[in-house]
């Protein structure tokens, strides 16, 4: 991004409102949502800086502006803040409205007011008495805050109105009741409503970040992004998408039935989780693309109306089956889908998604349960055991999704073929998983263990446990930390072998608890006693040194080439 296109300043809020700049909240932007806890957090912080001991300035956090001649500049995250701080300067003026009506300096009030007004709010045409306002909010606030805010309307209707609306409304009176607070010991109320206002747009302070275009605010929304500030990145695709029809002069009835559908989709999917959701989208039915190149490739490809109306088409015939992906205990899906999709979850397996967006589409529901389970097994064995190169795994799930967008391939056969190069053969699996060591002190390994052993239980025994009932344990058989009896381990052996899979075995809570750090020959004694089977068949062990660990293991390992495998690709 080059620094014609970029500029960063940190400017105070009367200097950002100043020398006739003006404002405008894009129209598709979101709506004000603002409520009375932010209201009353920004109210503090102001209180705070305007008090005699307070502090000299106080930071309101970035301002993206986007702007082509530097006097109109379009707010792409901070509208929430802008707008807010104008309703503040309206309430103040209203205070003084209500000063003039009860005949307190008339005036020197009037005066304070129109002063204010110009240099915070706007002007009055003289001819047209319409106020020319330097905020423009969005197409669903601005009608409301021009007409009864800007005005400083004496009443405010609340009958047939939008929620954001409301909130607006509600903000208003909200201020408007602090400032009257404010002003209650103050022996020129006047007075003190100017200086309050000067004072507050003296110490509130910005960094403001201004751009040239669409794509240069998506690169500052990334950068920002990731240093943790959290943006509107969603809202800046939707202002793109929608701007291109209304260069189109689409009827309003089509805009807004177009922004209803933008907003049931982002709703059922969150702002948050919507830049994942469209990349996956996108990527099942297009080109490869990273995350950070996502705006600037929508950009080159989405140009006209027909373009649009086939992105939010193909959103939501994708939506339904990514929900069930991420959500799969609130989805509609089979049982068996759901235990798959779950599973996919716990492996924190992210890769396969575009190609089950496509495979959806065109398979079966049969075949696509095939296809699921096919997808759970390629990542056990290629992630959760084998550690391979995630980045090499998407772009081969692409590859394929990409066929299967292209008609090229139809059927489950040909696109099992397709993902061939991400299934690891029976040798590479059955030697990484002999070697296989997970720890288990953070909560996905604890599962994945418990998800392994309950697998392999259920291959020993036809019946497999409840991986999620608080009766299970894991039991290391050689301890983590042992107390003593554990002399044929050396510190070495204890620490390498411990997390070892073939070192650990399903075990009935309460038994484990009892068991604690015990030597072998008291654990293998509980052990037989236990109604898991592995656990039966390590309770005949005479002894457990490092040797039984890797036998154990080498034995598991050619359970788990069978249990975690897909017919179709078997070697």
């Amino acid at each position: 991004m080059s620094a014609t296109n970029f500029n960063t300043r940190n400017d105070t809020y009367r200097k950002l409102v100043g020398n006739g700049l003006t404002y405008r909240v894009p129209r598709f932007q979101r709506d004000y949502s603002w409520g009375e806890d932010e209201w009353d957090d920004l109210w503090q912080d102001i209180l705070g800086t305007i008090s005699p001991d307070g502090e000299p300035a106080h930071y309101m956090g970035y301002l993206v502006l986007q702007t082509s001649d530097d006097k109109t500049f379009d707010v792409i995250d901070g509208q929430q803040r802008l707008t807010t701080l104008s309703i503040i300067v309206l309430a103040a003026l209203r205070n003084l409205k209500r000063l003039i009506a009860e005949g307190r300096e008339v005036e020197a009030t009037k005066q304070r007011l129109e002063g204010l007004r110009q240099s915070y709010v706007g002007y009055l045409d003289p001819v047209t008495l319409v106020p020319r306002s330097k905020l423009t909010l969005n197409r669903n606030n601005d009608g409301y805050y021009q007409t009864y805010l800007v005005t400083l309307a004496d009443t405010l209707p609340q009958r047939g109105f939008k929620a954001s609306e409301h909130l607006l409304r509600k903000a208003y009176e909200w201020y408007d009741r602090g400032i009257r607070e404010y002003l209650r010991t103050a022996t020129d109320p006047g007075l003190a409503v100017a200086q309050l206002i000067d004072t507050m747009s003296d110490r509130l302070f910005f960094t403001v970040i201004t751009v040239t275009d669409e794509l240069n605010a998506y690169k500052v929304f990334e950068t920002l992004n990731a240093r943790g500030v959290r943006l509107s990145a969603t809202d800046l695709l939707k202002n793109y998408l929608f701007s291109v029809l209304h260069r189109e002069g689409q009827h309003e009835h089509e805009l807004s039935a177009l922004d209803d559908r933008w907003e049931r989709i982002v709703g059922r999917l969150g702002a948050e989780s919507f830049p994942d959701f469209l990349r996956v989208h996108w990527i099942s039915r297009r080109t490869f693309v990273r995350q950070a190149d996502l705006f600037k490739t929508i950009r080159g490809h989405v140009r006209s109306r027909g373009d649009v109306f086939g992105l939010l088409q193909g959103m939501e015939e994708d939506m339904d089956t990514y929900l069930a992906l991420i959500s799969p205990d609130a989805s509609g899906w089979p049982q068996a889908w759901r235990d798959h999709a779950r599973t996919l979850r716990m492996f924190s397996v992210r890769q396969p998604l575009s190609l089950l967006l496509a495979g959806r589409r065109v398979l079966g529901n049969s075949d696509f349960e095939t296809l699921l389970r096919s997808v759970v097994m390629i990542s056990f064995r290629y992630n959760v055991i084998g550690n391979f190169q995630a980045s090499e795994q998407e772009r081969t799930y692409h590859a394929e999704a990409d066929r299967i967008a292209r008609g090229e391939h139809t059927t489950l056969a040909q696109i099992l073929e397709g993902v061939r190069a991400v299934y690891p053969g029976d040798d590479a699996f059955r030697g990484a998983f002999t070697e296989k060591a997970i720890g288990i002190s953070q909560n996905r390994n604890n599962r994945i263990v418990r998800y392994i052993l309950c697998e392999l239980e259920a291959r020993a025994t036809g019946a497999r446990p409840d991986a999620e009932s608080p009766q299970l344990s894991i039991e290391h058989i050689c301890p983590s930390n042992p107390d003593g009896g554990w002399q044929q381990f050396t510190d070495e052996e204890v620490e390498a072998l411990s997390p070892r899979l073939g070192n650990m075995i399903l075990l009935e809570t309460p038994i484990n608890r009892q068991l604690g750090n015990a030597e072998f020959d008291v654990k293998r004694t509980a052990y037989a006693q236990s109604d898991y089977e592995m656990a039966r068949e390590v309770g005949q062990n005479l002894t457990w040194a490092p040797g039984d660990i890797d036998r154990r293991q080498r034995s598991m390992a050619r359970e788990a080439t069978t249990i975690w495998r897909v017919p179709q690709l078997a070697s």
